[in-house]
């Protein structure tokens, strides 16, 4: 193992909030950083956000508010979406902050000063006419369009003309094969390496490194008139979060004496395998060492477009799923680092299959035998009989096998291993009958199955736990681990015996609650039943929903119906009043100043007697209730799309 592990994320636009494609990334390089973790290395894990460019400067001013302002409010969804997924970054970069602002500037002035192999200045003035897309924030050709529009943001590309600065790429297209063809830049999957050697073969031209156009960015340190272009001030977020440019002895630990691993979609290619590593041989900086490319992935069949109504928020899996639920869903879809297609629509089935059954049945069942069985303690084992043997090989295995898949970043293997060790543990169970052994009153027998379950389930734990942090921590406290016991290491995973004979289990409990899969009816209907109104419509009928953001002015409690609440709610253009079976989980003094979502354009219904114009959102998991709230900042009468 390297003494150190870096791994980053692509940077995010903050024109928009965070979705599950960019959660997929994410969660993919926390489950690295926690294993890398796990195996005793120093690990340095960064996301962050893209603050800069002529995307962020229109959407903005499209909102009515300054760019500052739309980046320091859409950084906080980020932020909240990555602290629900339990995400654990040790740091997230702003491309606005003064930090980061520092390196880029130091490192602009380095390439500004250096000449290539034939003596030519690396930086130099020059005019760029062509076309520009906003969405991609990039120059591109007439070759590039499919039917005059931008294949992949369906408009039409700006034509500009304007003086800039341009790096000379040309001189450093050589560098960058060797490294690749060498895999001194290990550029994965195979096919990704394949694509970038031929995107060399044939040649690209030097690039712009500035907008004369563009007033959200970072000046040029040799030409303040000028501002860094997007990907200018990006890219180097990896090594201004690392110490460039105010830490020379942090940068050193984490550039230069580990592993870096840059996690990106296979969109950002071009950028990172080639014109990053040209711009870090100019200034004379080390590459990365490797550039993993995950593909893209549509869902139950279909590419993610706002206009199907399909870009799932992440935040909506977390209180369906769990944020464990939801990194497992989807990390299982398919091999990380391949094309393939998300089936939301059996997330359900999946989750109760995978997790519900197989593992959460599991460690229930296991700790009710100890608390039946052995009052609730871990017994020592007596002699191990053949069964027991091979379960504890492929236990003490199993980690090598993970390591090495997670080495590969083969994430969905990796994750296939432990589960095959958990249904491994359940035949083992099945066929030791630990139930049968008690009634014939075996109690050397009985102590050694338990055990042998118990440890096993120890191991799977610590295997499972940067897939599914928060459930395995809980399995190991219930298992009686305490203290740094808790924290699982990959070398503990590797050893048999570590739980001590008279080790107090916990109370067995319900680790993955399953779920009920709603079934399909043919014809949508409206409910309005007097304690709990409810209202499907289908899709086609969705776009004619007018909903709308609604502070609660004044609320109070229904007589006699203990789930009604009356509510007094202020749309923007008037005041309502609303019904809604929501009192047995709010209470009228906490709804008050609430910035709920309702329908306004349902027609007006009478329930216990009074009068209700419009019905609120919340989200439903079994018994528990949530409402969907809007931003404090976001007036009432917002319109939600």
């Amino acid at each position: 193992m390297a003494a150190r592990f870096m791994v980053t994320t692509p940077i995010y636009y903050v024109n928009d909030k965070p979705h599950i494609g960019q959660a997929y990334t994410t969660i993919a390089a926390d489950v690295l950083a926690r294993f890398h973790r796990a195996g005793g290395e120093e690990t340095f894990f960064l996301t962050g956000t893209d603050e800069h460019g002529s995307k962020v400067e229109e959407t903005a001013k499209k909102q009515g508010k300054t760019p500052r302002e739309l980046c320091d409010m859409n950084v906080e969804h980020f932020k909240k979406a990555w602290k629900n997924l339990n995400i654990s970054y040790d740091y997230f970069v702003r491309t606005t902050d003064a930090r980061h602002q520092k390196a880029v500037e130091k490192l602009l002035s380095v390439m500004h000063k250096a000449t290539g192999g034939n003596g030519e200045k690396v930086i130099y003035p020059g005019e760029y006419s062509g076309l520009y897309c906003v969405g991609c924030e990039k120059f591109i050709t007439e070759k590039e369009l499919v039917d005059g529009l931008c294949p992949d943001h369906l408009q039409e590309p700006k034509r500009v003309s304007e003086k800039n600065y341009f790096f000379r790429l040309s001189s450093y297209l050589r560098q960058v094969g060797e490294l690749i063809r060498d895999d001194r830049l290990k550029v994965s999957p195979e096919e990704r390496k394949k694509e970038t050697l031929g995107l060399l073969k044939q040649g690209l031209d030097d690039f712009s490194i500035s907008r004369e156009k563009v007033s959200w960015g970072i000046p040029l340190p040799f030409d303040p008139k000028q501002n860094a272009y997007v990907w200018v001030d990006a890219l180097p977020n990896y090594i201004s979060a690392a110490g460039y440019g105010d830490d020379s002895e942090q940068f050193e630990k984490w550039w230069n004496q580990g592993e870096v691993v840059h996690l990106i979609g296979k969109d950002i290619l071009k950028f990172h395998a080639i014109f990053w590593p040209a711009m870090l041989l100019a200034a004379s900086v080390n590459p990365p060492n490797r550039i993993f490319v995950h593909g893209f992935f549509t869902i139950n069949g279909q590419k993610m477009s706002k206009t199907l109504g399909n870009v799932v928020d992440p935040g909506y899996l977390v209180q369906k799923y769990g944020s464990d639920g939801t990194r497992y869903l989807l990390l299982t879809q398919f091999p990380f680092g391949q094309d393939g297609d998300i089936q939301a629509d059996r997330f359900v089935e999946k989750y109760n299959s995978d997790l519900a059954n197989d593992l959460g049945n599991l460690v229930s069942r296991i700790l009710k035998m100890v608390c039946n069985y052995s009052q609730g303690e871990i017994r020592k084992p007596s002699a191990y009989q053949e069964s027991d043997e091979s379960l504890r090989n492929e236990a003490t295995g199993c980690a090598e096998i993970v390591w090495r898949n997670v080495q590969e970043i083969d994430l969905k293997q990796a994750i296939d291993q432990v589960m095959k060790l958990v249904r491994s543990t359940n035949r083992y169970v099945e066929n030791q009958a630990p139930w049968a052994l008690a009634k014939e009153n075996n109690k050397e027998r009985l102590d050694t199955v338990l055990y042998t379950s118990c440890e096993t389930l120890r191991i799977i734990s610590a295997l499972f736990y940067p897939v599914l942090p928060q459930r395995c921590g809980r399995i190991r406290e219930l298992l009686g681990l305490s203290g740094e016991a808790l924290n699982p290491t990959l070398e503990k995973a590797e050893e048999w015996g570590v739980l001590e004979p008279g080790t107090k289990v916990g109370t067995p409990e319900s680790l993955f609650p399953r779920l009920e899969k709603k079934a399909k009816r043919e014809k949508p209907k409206t409910v309005a039943a007097e304690d709990d109104v409810t209202a499907e419509v289908s899709f086609e009928e969705f776009s004619k929903i007018d909903l709308r953001v609604a502070e609660v002015k004044e609320a109070e409690k229904v007589k006699g119906a203990d789930k009604l609440l009356k509510l007094k709610i202020d749309i923007g253009s008037e005041e309502r009043q609303i019904v809604a079976g929501i009192a047995e989980q709010y209470s009228p003094e906490e709804m008050i100043g609430k910035r709920i979502v309702v329908v306004t354009n349902l027609r007006p219904a009478r329930i216990r007697g009074i009068e209700s114009k419009g019905m609120l959102l919340a989200a439903k998991d079994g018994k528990t209730l949530s409402l969907v709230i809007a931003d404090k900042d976001v007036k009432s009468g917002s319109e939600v799309s």
